[in-house]
């Protein structure tokens, strides 16, 4: 358009002359060779910057080496791992900085940033180790980071002879596939010819995982020493791995005010979105869906018009939350810092990849808002490093005990810490002699991770809307302090419009294999007590559109559970009209607490076993089941298996392989958290 513009420009001077030097043809031929210059020069200098980018490319690739990394920074120990909420993630570089103790060096990795397949050639570095730290997501799954990884590991037949490794891995005991991550890579690597050196780690989050990893890297590195024929060089002090940078004068563009990635990417949004580049979704519903009690269920949605968000029923969305300022400006005040300090946490070790624990330049203030996790209570490693800032003898004394791995320490820790619930800011205002620097503190809290959320939609009737249903956590602890849950009370403070302004949420959408069948014809059985309701709510509405389609739909079942009819029946009044409208075919409540004794969705299964098993072993029917791991999923399992034992005339155990094979199949799927 601009081209056009400046020739127009030209045009006139050309013709305003008193006595014409050149006939129209000339002026018109001109104007052509004039204009076709202009557009190549400036179509020039745009196909210009092509070949930097294919350089930079080249670059990126190069990269991808760590085998070449490892020997141009004299390393001989790399910790992948594989992470989802940053604990396997936390733990490699504790891994990593345990290796000079014992006369190594060792490089945390992120496996996606990473050439793999060069795994075969870390034998060429001497007295090499590959750990591996695997977190086993949702059913068995992968974490995103190392997705790529696992199917390469599937589809591939590299030759891993002469590789030495161990594998540590995360996962919750209840949960059906428990630690399936952390065992396949362990099973696989040893079938591509790699040596283990020490045993599978079993960490599980029902327990105490930081003791499990603690007890588990104590036996590790005396098993490495013995292996290697070297010693632990005795040497325990703190290593920094970050040196503070205070800015003065640094333009205020250039500070980082919460973005997760780019640079003022929440002002200036561009798709695709995703964890690294998150979408600032307006919220347009905030409300209430209990009418009574003293919890506070809520409904939310947010608005993704425009945004080119695409997500299907069953999928979770991601929300970056930010901490409560109340606690920020308590660490400050108990630090005496100035919070709005700008500063940079830059990496001693120059080719790292991980150039900063956080986007950096920033705040304290906004480290601590929007990039650290000051509310959990802290690992040990956390307490080992605080510990020599304590100046009175009986308070550092005992930090140590707790960041120690006698039994008398990790009791002390698990009672003082863990089952006092104390998150840092508790710890410090109880120890008065505990005043670390700022600036180490960030270095060593664990960043504050994205909270997923079942979609309680479907894309198919909301397109441009996604809907969470969550419950707001808050508890008194031990210590007479009232803890609460980061995401769901900042969530709940989220009002569509505050004061003329718009409040939004960061987000993302995570991919779920938590899916309708693809036939419509095949029958549901849903079971969702509590906000397991959530992703129901989206099965229902599809259901429901299909049926308006045209199409034939098998029977929807839902079986739900709250404790009192008039407190807390979620979405009671669109549940009943979907019945009603004959969209759900059953809807089976249990209120707990309606009656003396208590009713569960399990006992309603039982009750109505004989239509369950119809539609399990006779109409192909798919089963879910959402909402809380320890308990509920467990028992409705348990129901599954009794009503398959007595209506099906199976013994226990060809119960437990029925329910297995519904699962093989796809047609028994947990959405499940604990």
């Amino acid at each position: 358009m601009f081209l056009s513009d400046s020739h127009s420009d030209d045009t006139p001077e050309l013709m305003d002359e008193d006595e014409p030097f050149f006939s129209n043809l000339d002026i018109f031929l001109f104007s052509l060779i004039a204009g076709l210059l202009v557009y190549w020069l400036i179509f020039r200098k745009k196909v210009e910057p092509i070949p930097e980018f294919k350089k930079l490319d080249a670059q990126t690739t190069k990269e991808t080496s760590f085998i070449d990394k490892m020997k141009k920074t004299g390393k001989n120990i790399v910790v992948f791992y594989g992470s989802q909420t940053g604990t396997a993630e936390e733990f490699s570089n504790r891994l990593s900085k345990d290796a000079h103790r014992y006369g190594m060096k060792g490089m945390s990795a992120d496996p996606e940033e990473y050439d793999m397949s060069e795994l075969s050639r870390l034998p060429e570095i001497e007295n090499s180790l590959a750990i591996f730290c695997m977190a086993t997501y949702g059913e068995g799954d992968p974490t995103d980071n190392s997705q790529d990884f696992y199917d390469w590991l599937q589809e591939g037949d590299a030759d891993f002879t002469g590789v030495k490794y161990t594998v540590f891995a995360l996962g919750n005991k209840t949960y059906e596939h428990y630690n399936a991550m952390g065992k396949y890579v362990d099973k696989r690597l040893a079938e591509l010819g790699a040596q283990r050196i020490f045993d599978l780690g079993m960490g599980d989050d029902d327990g105490n995982l930081e003791e499990d990893f603690v007890s588990w890297r104590e036996q590790f590195w005396p098993a490495v020493c013995e292996h290697f024929g070297v010693e632990a060089t005795g040497e325990e002090s703190s290593i920094r791995q970050y040196e503070l940078k205070v800015h003065s004068d640094l333009n205020m563009n250039k500070i980082y005010t919460g973005e997760v990635g780019r640079l003022k990417s929440f002002e200036n949004q561009k798709p695709p979105f995703d964890s690294k580049n998150p979408f600032l979704a307006p919220v347009s519903v905030n409300r209430k869906l209990d009418k009574a009690g003293d919890r506070h269920l809520m409904h939310l949605e947010l608005d993704v018009t425009c945004s080119k968000i695409r997500y299907d029923s069953g999928d979770h969305v991601a929300v970056y939350p930010i901490n409560d300022s109340v606690i920020v400006n308590r660490i400050g005040e108990v630090l005496g810092v100035d919070l709005d300090t700008v500063i940079s946490l830059n990496n001693l070790d120059e080719e790292s990849n991980k150039k900063h624990p956080f986007p950096c330049p920033s705040t304290y203030r906004t480290a601590l808002t929007h990039y650290l996790d000051i509310t959990n209570p802290p690992r040990t490693n956390v307490l080992y490093e605080l510990a020599q800032y304590a100046t009175e003898p009986k308070e550092q004394e005992n930090v140590r005990k707790m960041a120690s791995s006698s039994p008398e320490g990790k009791a002390l820790y698990q009672s003082w810490v863990l089952d006092s619930c104390r998150n840092i800011l508790a710890i410090l205002e109880d120890l008065p002699s505990l005043r670390p620097p700022i600036d180490h503190l960030c270095e060593l809290l664990p960043r504050l991770q994205a909270r997923y959320y079942s979609i309680a939609s479907s894309s198919k009737v909301h397109p441009n809307s996604i809907h969470i249903c969550a419950v707001v956590v808050e508890y008194e602890t031990k210590t007479g302090r009232v803890n609460k849950g980061v995401a769901t009370n900042w969530l709940k403070s989220k009002m569509p419009t505050d004061n003329g302004h718009k409040a939004s949420v960061p987000m993302y959408i995570r991919k779920s294999q938590f899916r309708l069948p693809f036939k419509s014809t095949n029958p549901v059985i849903m079971v969702g007590p509590g906000t397991g309701i959530a992703p129901f709510m989206g099965f229902v509405q599809e259901r429901g559109w299909l049926k308006e389609q045209g199409k034939e739909v098998g029977e929807t079942v839902l079986y739900y559970g709250c404790r009192h009819k008039n407190e807390d029946f979620l979405y009671q009044e669109e549940l009943e009209e979907f019945e009603k409208t004959g969209v759900l075919t059953a809807l089976n409540v249990a209120f707990s607490r309606d009656q003396a004794e208590k009713v569960y969705v399990q006992h309603l299964l039982k009750k109505s076993k004989e239509a369950v098993w119809r539609l399990v072993h006779t109409d192909n029917a798919h089963i879910y089941i959402c909402g809380d791991a320890r308990n509920m999923a467990r028992d409705v399992q348990n129901a599954f298996y009794e009503i398959a034992e007595e209506l099906g005339g199976l013994s226990r155990a060809q119960a437990v392989d029925y329910i297995k094979k519904l699962m093989t199949k796809g047609r028994y799927s947990q959405d499940v958290w604990s």
